[in-house]
């Protein structure tokens, strides 16, 4: 099981921007589709992007053309790159591991989660 590891989190004012990343543990993170998910007291977690082992991404339609994704397999890191941030986006993000079953096995893996806050 992979181990991940989140950083980048922390105060910003609205339309401010961050960078969220996650190092995972294991040489075999580039078998391993990657996600963010966020989550706020009372409510579900939900799926912010994701990113496939070749690199397809898809976003949640409040994140488009605001959020990029993407990864670094030579460094074992994924990156959520946050633009135009909005006080909305306040949640715990979640950096999340799943296995490609075309190459490997195993259960999904998730981060600590780092406290992004929007507000002025």
């Amino acid at each position: 099981q992979v181990q991940l590891v989140e950083s980048g989190g922390g105060l910003v004012q609205p339309g401010g921007s961050l960078r969220l990343s996650c190092a995972a543990s294991a040489n075999i993170f580039r078998f391993y589709h990657m996600g963010w998910y966020r989550q706020t007291p009372g409510k579900q977690r939900e799926l912010v992007a994701i990113i496939t082992t070749r690199s397809t991404t898809n976003y949640a339609d409040s994140v488009k053309a605001r959020f990029t994704i993407s990864r670094d397999n030579a460094k074992n890191t994924m990156y959520l790159q946050m633009n135009s941030l909005k006080p909305e986006d306040t949640a715990v993000y979640y950096c999340n591991a799943d296995p490609d079953r075309n190459y490997v096995s195993g259960l999904q893996s998730w981060g600590q989660g780092t406290q992004v806050t929007v507000s002025s």
